[in-house]
């Protein structure tokens, strides 16, 4: 039989109540620690993750009503309030046991305890625990983000979702290319929405915010006394997903050493904490993301050609917004009633001509760009007119400091692209180009 993943925790004065407990309990669960202190219990708990707690009722000589074990599961609780407690006495009163259970004991156990007893006792608690825990990871990393707007009028976008719907429901590694603010974040939770994981933990890991030396413990956790600052056992970002959905937002920007480990835990579906020799199995979905040219940054040696085709099972490519003209007004509206219900300007509405003006900029920053204009817009206009601040054209606004060929080349580019709003022939034409020499020139700057 296969030991349960737990740390159990047994607080008696009988040095012979705590070896027998643990000889027994040791068979089935992979840690178990034992107190003859109560007055340990709270410094143990501190520096140490246990799933549950078998606690003796009575510590002081002459005293049998049971109160020592009750005062010190509050304690406890104050520390831990969803740890589950099991209380133990040799002296069994069924008031005494009411009482424990209506103070928020799991359960009750008698001495001498029948070992099955107890075993099922343990084990329902850790069960208990582990349920607990989960739930904790839904609040901490899966709670529910609003309500985004996915109607799409775009060909191209809606062919994404077209693709979207189909892979959804499978478990296939799903890679999400796009310039940053196209969406890829709302795609991923859409993707797990509708899922079979979609009642399971959706964790978002955004690999460009962590600095190279946190990339390890963040992903794959750690053993207590790994490193200095490991005061206690961690469990990863990518541990707490289990039986759900991990999004790893920038994977481009994972450094070459992590590639590797990432590339056997994607394969094999185990998992190593920093400091551990042992392997835990993991069951996750994966999507990834990112806005850098992977084949070029393979080409470059930079990223694992082997974990590239890894993780490309299922690659979209999400349209920038000059790309989705249609779904502008759509969009704006829906920030438009985001940003009017949150700052109180119920009378506040886009006419045809603030929207003329939304279409007619290039949106680099896309989605995400649109997203704070509105609010912006909506937050400095009276309560009865709005009025668009829109964003100023960065390129047109620049000053050349230098006489450089390719700078000057790649601002050109930009601006073409800008005044044709995406459009690669007309910007080719304005600039004297081939459509071929103009690609070739977007992939050289990486447009």
């Amino acid at each position: 039989m296969r030991k349960k993943e737990a740390h159990i925790l047994i607080v008696d004065d009988d040095e012979d109540i705590l070896f027998s407990a643990r000889v027994w309990l040791k068979k089935f669960f992979t840690e178990v620690s034992c107190l003859s202190q109560p007055k340990n219990i709270l410094k143990f708990l501190s520096e140490q993750q246990v799933d549950t707690i078998l606690l003796d009722m009575n510590f002081r000589k002459g005293f049998e009503n049971g109160q020592d074990g009750l005062y010190w599961m509050q304690e406890i609780k104050i520390l831990e309030p969803q740890l589950p407690i099991i209380l133990m006495t040799a002296y069994g009163e069924v008031e005494l046991a009411v009482e424990a259970l209506k103070n928020g004991a799991t359960d009750f156990i008698l001495k001498p305890w029948n070992n099955e007893k107890l075993y099922a006792s343990v084990n329902l608690a850790v069960d208990i625990s582990r349920k607990n825990k989960k739930l904790n990871q839904w609040e901490n990393v899966s709670i529910k983000t609003n309500q985004y707007q996915l109607e799409t009028q775009s060909p191209a976008m809606q062919e994404v979702m077209d693709q979207i719907d189909r892979v959804a429901p499978t478990d296939a590694n799903v890679l999400l290319l796009g310039e940053n603010g196209t969406g890829k974040y709302v795609l991923a939770e859409h993707i797990h929405e509708l899922s079979e994981r979609k009642n399971q933990p959706f964790v978002h890991i955004d690999l460009g915010s962590l600095s190279e030396n946190l990339f390890e413990a963040e992903l794959f956790g750690y053993k207590k006394g790994a490193f200095t600052d490991a005061h206690q056992d961690y469990a990863g970002k990518i541990e707490n997903a289990e039986n759900g959905t991990v999004f790893l937002d920038e994977i481009g920007n994972l450094p070459l050493h992590l590639q590797t480990k990432l590339l056997s835990l994607i394969q094999n579906r185990k998992l190593s904490r920093i400091g551990e020799s042992k392997e835990r199995l993991l069951d996750v979905r994966f999507i990834f993301a990112t806005n850098e040219n992977l084949k070029k940054a393979v080409a470059e040696n930079r990223f694992r050609k082997d974990l590239y085709y890894r993780i490309n099972t299922v690659e979209l490519n999400i349209p920038s917004l000059r790309e989705r003209l249609e779904d502008i007004p759509t969009l704006a509206d829906y920030f438009l009633d985001k940003y009017k219900q949150k700052y109180h300007k119920p009378d506040l509405a886009l006419n045809e001509t603030l929207i003329s003006e939304l279409t007619h900029y290039s949106w680099p920053g896309n989605i995400r760009e649109l997203d704070h204009c509105i609010e912006r817009s909506v937050i400095l206009s009276n309560e009865k007119n709005l009025k668009l601040l829109m964003p100023q054209d960065e390129e047109s606004e620049k000053t050349i400091v230098n006489l450089n060929i390719e700078e000057m080349e790649e601002i050109l580019i930009k601006k073409a692209l800008k005044k044709h709003r995406g459009n690669i022939s007309l910007a080719a034409e304005d600039l004297g180009l081939s459509r071929a020499a103009l690609y070739r020139r977007m992939e050289k700057f990486e447009l």
